[in-house]
């Protein structure tokens, strides 16, 4: 399959760039994982995750753990948990009703960034959730394209910490604070009905928003 689709293509020969954008092509993208893709993405401890829906829709998501949390399974398959979230499952609808992905790795203290286009699957059986305590399954994404890009626009920031959210090796984490809000206490999952009291109490949702503002979400 090409690696241009004609609308690219048209917008190339407009600007005068199809030259360039064969070279370019020519000199970074590959289907495969090299040894430099898998040093930057074992190192990295959050990605950013695009999907798209059966209707065209597009969301992306930040998907962050420990560093490694995205796995190198082979020269052409990544893996990462699923970890447990606001009960949306947007990603993870998108993933499988049409299984095309991309992934935004980057370093903000270098900086520098790879990106991938990839076909993914997702498994609540996967035979890695034992490599992700608390995931409540895992995507393997197949490498159709990966490319390092171009880090020039990219401002620098250091890492502070890691969120404490992450799970630890027994799969545990804090109770969030949006699952205190008192709108939301009787939607909540079984597993969390009456955590809020034990941790507390409700809020309202102009707190929580305040909560998110100062960094305590």
């Amino acid at each position: 399959m090409a690696f241009y689709t004609e609308s690219q293509r048209e917008l190339q020969e407009r600007f005068e760039s199809r030259p360039l954008a064969d070279s370019v092509e020519a000199a970074i993208v590959d289907d495969a994982l090299n040894d430099m893709h898998k040093g930057f993405i074992s190192s990295r401890d959050f990605f950013f995750l695009s999907t798209v829906n059966a209707e065209g829709e597009p969301t992306v998501s930040h998907k962050g753990g420990g560093v490694g949390t995205v796995k190198i399974v082979d020269d052409h398959t990544l893996a990462f948990p699923a970890f447990d979230g606001n009960g949306m499952f947007l990603s993870l609808g998108n993933i499988t009703e049409t299984a095309k992905i991309g992934m935004l790795f980057i370093d903000f203290e270098t900086p520098n960034r790879v990106r991938v286009q990839a076909t993914a699957t997702f498994s609540d059986t996967d035979d890695l959730m034992a490599e992700y305590p608390g995931s409540i399954g895992v995507v393997r994404a197949h490498v159709d394209k990966i490319f390092l890009n171009c880090a020039r626009y990219i401002h620098k920031y250091t890492r502070v910490e890691q969120s404490p959210y992450v799970p630890d090796e027994k799969g545990e984490q804090p109770f969030p604070a949006w699952k205190r809000i008192d709108g939301l206490q009787d939607s909540l999952q079984a597993k969390d009905r009456g955590r809020a009291e034990e941790n507390g109490g409700t809020i309202t949702d102009e707190e929580y928003g305040a909560k998110v503002m100062a960094g305590e979400s």
